[in-house]
């Protein structure tokens, strides 16, 4: 595990880099380019850039046959293609924890269009603590802070935990996701998470294997709804929420 010590100069350098970022001109979340106003995207960019509405065509949550819980909706900006990939790419691995407020712009517009408000808990999807050592910041715990500012909501940033590493999911088949992530999630503020909303935070659904792992857990501890709130969504990542029920029950 990696010492308080190495947290915390990852941390300083993540915020560091954030602070140089915000003195710079408005630019491009895409590719860089400066832009005149407050926009997301360039021109460019921004034509590559398609909300198809996800989150509509995504059912609301469903209880699990004999749970007395329900299960997890997915919401979504837009597919993973284009700009808002590459956008996504360099934010989680390129060491641009700034881009977490123009790309939060963007999650919180999905949350209000899909009806999300101030009575739900704000959980973003953790990352183990060596992850969270080397990228220096988690992701999801930016864009989660965004969100719940910009609905008033609640937050719960370490309700959630990581119990052991996995490999990197974007190096795995959809199966091997599937194993990867089982069990390796625990939730460590249940008084907070029992009888809750919740709105669980993360960049990207690919297969939804991380997403369900996390929502299981939620659902195990007594979470009254699980919906996941992502930046984007590959093709199938919906699908797969969505018909995988709860391998936990409500206690």
């Amino acid at each position: 595990m990696s010492s308080p010590r190495t947290l915390l100069a990852a941390a300083g350098r993540a915020l560091v880099a954030a602070a140089a970022r915000a003195l710079s001109p408005p630019a491009c979340a895409g590719c860089d380019a400066r832009l005149a106003d407050t926009a997301v995207f360039c021109d460019d960019c921004a034509r590559t850039v398609q909300p198809s509405r996800l989150h509509r065509a995504a059912p609301p949550p469903r209880a699990a046959a004999g749970s007395g819980v329900a299960g997890a909706g997915l919401v979504a900006y837009a597919p993973f293609a284009g700009a808002l990939a590459d956008g996504i790419r360099r934010f989680k691995y390129e060491d641009r924890p700034d881009l977490a407020r123009p790309l939060g712009r963007l999650l919180l517009c999905a949350a209000r269009d899909a009806g999300m408000n101030a009575d739900l808990l704000v959980i973003p999807v953790p990352l183990h603590p060596r992850r969270l050592a080397e990228r220096g910041y988690n992701q999801a715990a930016l864009l989660a802070a965004h969100v719940a500012s910009g609905l008033a909501a609640s937050i719960a940033p370490r309700a959630l935990c990581r119990v052991r590493t996995t490999a990197q999911q974007a190096q795995l088949s959809r199966d091997l996701r599937l194993q990867n992530v089982a069990g390796a999630f625990r939730v460590r503020e249940m008084e907070r998470v029992r009888g809750r909303g919740i709105a669980l935070i993360d960049d990207v659904a690919t297969t939804g294997a991380t997403l369900a792992a996390c929502r299981d857990a939620l659902l195990g501890a007594g979470a009254l709804s699980v919906t996941c709130l992502v930046l984007a969504s590959a093709e199938g990542g919906a699908d797969d929420i969505r018909s995988s029920l709860p391998s936990a029950r409500r206690t």
